[in-house]
């Protein structure tokens, strides 16, 4: 029935997947008892619903199907799983197995965390879900208590919440009414799917997924990139000091190298903080200086400069990465804004740049409709890109700075970029005279236009 662990790493790396995964998870599911049809439609009516509601393989955002998906496939592994919180019994399999895949299903989200009224809400009034949580002989009260356990955090006012509504489904379930130890049979079951819920993305990938998967968690939630890495290692640190003794218990129900994978995800996270704070260190003790700095059209022109100019732009978030396909051309480009950030001296290490040209040369994201375009009268600022762990010193404030001075100089009228809306309000309520030209959600990056000529 289970896979050896070559076999699951040549899955892991067609995880991503989602025409793959779904075929791993209907294999497993049958082979695991769930073989009525009614189990596959829940799966691929979920796919449907994410998908066409823009939360597919594409939205650059953690809860998207490849999360939904994630954790329904590892939900199946992990459950061959015998402890002192008794197995998982085929019917328990049914129950998590519904919920793995309902637990995000907010298709209306206004922001990237699925909000657990919203989600059952949907899934009370879709009648589709409705049919298939009946035709599975599933109680739907049980479903909901599992997802609203996977409520993260469960601490304070969320917990409490989610409490309420708990004690709420097991009154109305004929399954626990007035027996508390089924109650605590189903917590149980939805504190196992909340562990599976966390672990799930960093078990199926090395440390690059996990960086990925953290970035895009940071961008949907509009988190500036300093505390990346810092609220990834609280995230760990929580679930392995906080949550011991289910997190170990999903861990040693894992295949070897899905645990493998998941500590060094845990590993590196670790690492790259330390990285952080000897930076920090470095400029508090040290005083080390950052030098923005105008380099030479022949230094543009150098093959080493523009790698090592791709290397940082390759940390973005991929829907900052903007003209890809032309990098070096636009590095070599006169007509290309470009000026970096330095350690130390204008011959130190590149730890950043800011880049940009004539709006004109830039696809941007749809549903921009910018009044400037075609007029030549506008410099468009690309995502400025740091070095990991050098965020939150001010480069970026003087990389940017530097950029407008030089657009400014060149005559242009208006600069236009993408920054968090709580860093364009923050300008517009300065001396700035910033305005929004389009919002997006969820993920609350928008496009913004500031005036160069007075």
């Amino acid at each position: 029935m289970f896979k050896s662990n070559t076999e699951i790493e040549i899955l892991m790396q067609l995880v991503q997947r989602t025409a793959t995964l779904r075929n791993e998870i209907e294999n497993r599911a049958i082979l695991m008892g769930l073989d009525t049809p009614c189990f596959t439609k829940m799966l691929d009516y979920t796919i449907e619903i994410f998908e066409s509601h823009g939360l597919g393989k594409d939205y650059y955002g953690y809860h998207n199907i490849n999360h939904e998906l994630e954790v329904t496939y590892v939900t199946l592994m992990a459950s061959v799983w015998k402890s002192s919180l008794e197995s998982i019994k085929p019917d328990d399999l049914k129950y998590l197995y519904a919920a793995a895949l309902f637990h995000d299903f907010d298709p209306q989200k206004s922001v990237d965390k699925p909000h657990e009224d919203s989600v059952i809400k949907f899934l009370l009034t879709d009648k589709s879900v409705q049919s298939l949580i009946v035709e599975a002989g599933l109680d739907i009260n049980i479903v909901i208590v599992l997802i609203l356990r996977t409520t993260y955090p469960w601490k304070g006012e969320l917990k409490e919440n989610a409490e309420k509504k708990i004690k709420e489904c097991f009154e109305k379930s004929p399954l626990t009414k007035d027996n508390p130890q089924k109650e605590e049979h189903y917590l149980n079951l939805g504190w196992f799917l909340s562990i599976v819920d966390r672990i799930s993305g960093y078990a199926l990938g090395d440390f690059k997924k996990g960086m990925e998967m953290a970035k895009m968690n940071a961008h949907a939630l509009a988190w500036h990139p300093s505390f990346i890495v810092r609220r990834s290692v609280a995230y760990f640190e929580d679930l392995l000091n906080n949550e011991t003794e289910m997190t170990e218990r999903v861990l040693a129900s894992l295949p070897r190298q899905m645990r493998k994978n998941f500590m060094n995800n845990v590993l590196g996270f670790l690492n790259l903080r330390q990285q952080e704070i000897q930076i920090h260190s470095n400029f508090v003790f040290d005083s080390l200086r950052l030098v923005p700095t105008i380099d030479s059209m022949t230094l543009r022109n150098d093959e080493n400069f523009i790698e090592t100019l791709l290397a940082l732009y390759d940390e973005l978030p991929k829907p900052l990465q903007f003209a890809r396909d032309n990098f070096a051309e636009s590095v070599r480009d006169p007509n290309t804004i470009l000026n970096t950030l330095r350690l130390g001296s204008p011959k130190g290490e590149i730890i950043g740049y800011a880049k940009g040209g004539p709006l004109e040369n830039y696809k941007l994201r749809q549903g921009i409709q910018d009044e400037n375009l075609g007029l030549g009268n506008t410099i468009f600022l690309e995502p400025i890109s740091l070095k990991m762990g050098y965020w939150g010193h001010e480069g970026g404030r003087e990389l940017r700075h530097m950029f407008t001075m030089l657009a400014h100089s060149k005559k242009y009228k208006y600069l236009t970029s993408f920054a968090l809306r709580d860093v364009v309000e923050r300008r517009s309520q300065t001396y700035e005279n910033v305005q929004f030209v389009k919002k997006f959600d969820p993920e609350r990056w928008d496009y913004y236009r500031t005036p160069l000529q007075f």
